[in-house]
């Protein structure tokens, strides 16, 4: 019997050339637009385009850059306070999943009747009060397509998820100018964590119809476009391919869900402060070694679909080894990190890190082979 599969998308996404010149559509019904950003963002340069649309569209705008990085619920919960007092009526958000993520949650929050930490214990209660969209910038994250927000809980020490489809975006704008001059080390990182989500989705145990159709989309865009896309900043045909393929990863997401790469993943996120798509990527070969006794045919029909010209590999196991090997090439074109060490994580910490990553059973039961702790505790020697 075929298990039940779903799948809640965005309202309208626009993509291709000169997509944020939709906004003015977007914003007819707005009275004040409030935007979600960082500091990063600004600086960047990368505000500019967005506000210059509302300017054109004569809305009235608040902006709030002030989020950290790799935000605490608490330091989000400041972000979605000050939002709900600025008695703004939409929410657009512009930067990477720490931002889109924060937008989400402001777009649950508006009443101020519960809050971030309520939410993490029962995130049914998430109603919308305020329209959202996301305009990404990176091409990594996919936050503008899940129903996920992920905030770190200083207490634990990890990094959790609220899932709520109520935080599904009502618009996303996917314009690769947004992405053109991303640094290299970040365009790399994110481009990996779109690359474990795609992956991640396609062997997780709940992978069904809808989310095979995004993943492995999303797996060929990736594998064949992400090393140009980053090396090159002019290579907009190829931003634009990474634009779309983290869009579908996070598509995947919703239908699937990720494995075992980003439940080990949040222990260094929430403790050590390490960019996400960082700890992703640095994790990728191990949980995807480990994985292949139990998703070698998966790994094999990643192949048929991804590699274009004369296909050498005939057999599951030849197709699986050479996924395998196209994985590790990338991970290492791209100056991925490989060690913890770089991050000053101790060897001694092996054992909570091991205790914490095994506590995020809502994606260690997704993985197809089972993740126990001495599992968990080979796959981190591998990064210390």
């Amino acid at each position: 019997m075929l298990t039940p599969y779903t799948l809640q998308m965005p309202k309208l996404i626009y993509g291709g050339e000169n997509a944020l010149a939709q906004m003015s559509g977007i914003l007819k019904p707005v009275k004040k637009a409030a935007f979600f950003t960082d500091k990063g963002i600004v600086n960047a340069g990368l505000l500019k385009l967005p506000v210059e649309q509302v300017k054109k569209s004569g809305k009235d705008f608040v902006i709030f850059d002030d989020l950290a990085a790799e935000p605490t619920c608490e330091q989000a919960q400041a972000v979605v306070d000050a939002f709900r007092a600025s008695g703004a009526d939409f929410i657009i958000a512009v930067g990477g999943g720490s931002v889109m993520d924060t937008a989400k949650l402001a777009s649950v929050l508006a009443t101020g009747e519960y809050g971030i930490r309520e939410l993490l214990e029962h995130p049914e209660m998430a109603r919308k009060g305020v329209r959202t969209l996301m305009i990404p910038t990176t091409a990594g994250t996919g936050s503008e397509a899940t129903p996920n927000a992920i905030v770190a809980v200083p207490e634990k020490e990890l990094k959790v998820g609220i899932v709520s489809g109520e935080m599904v975006a009502d618009y996303v704008i996917l314009d690769a100018e947004m992405i053109r001059n991303l640094p290299r080390r970040i365009a790399a990182a994110t481009g990996v964590d779109a690359l474990c989500h795609a992956i991640e989705c396609y062997t997780s145990r709940r992978s069904n119809p809808f989310s095979d159709l995004f993943a492995l989309e999303a797996l060929d865009l990736i594998l064949n476009h992400m090393e140009k896309a980053c090396d090159d900043k002019d290579a907009m045909a190829e931003k634009n391919c990474m634009q779309r393929a983290s869009f579908y990863a996070g598509a995947a997401i919703t239908a699937s869900g990720t494995t075992a790469v980003h439940a080990l993943s949040y222990p260094l996120g929430g403790k050590y402060h390490i960019a996400h798509g960082v700890s992703n990527a640095m994790l990728l070969m191990p949980v995807m070694r480990f994985n292949e006794p139990a998703c070698k045919e998966k790994y094999a029909d990643i192949y048929d679909r991804c590699v274009h010209g004369e296909k050498t590999c005939k057999t599951v196991e030849e197709k699986s080894a050479y996924l395998l090997e196209w994985l590790e090439r990338i991970v290492r074109h791209l100056e991925i990190p490989v060690s913890l060490r770089e991050f000053g994580v101790p060897a001694e910490d092996l054992d909570g890190l091991v205790a914490a990553g095994m506590e995020v059973t809502r994606l260690l039961v997704n993985n197809m082979r089972e993740v126990e702790p001495k599992d968990a505790r080979e796959i981190y020697k591998q990064v210390l």
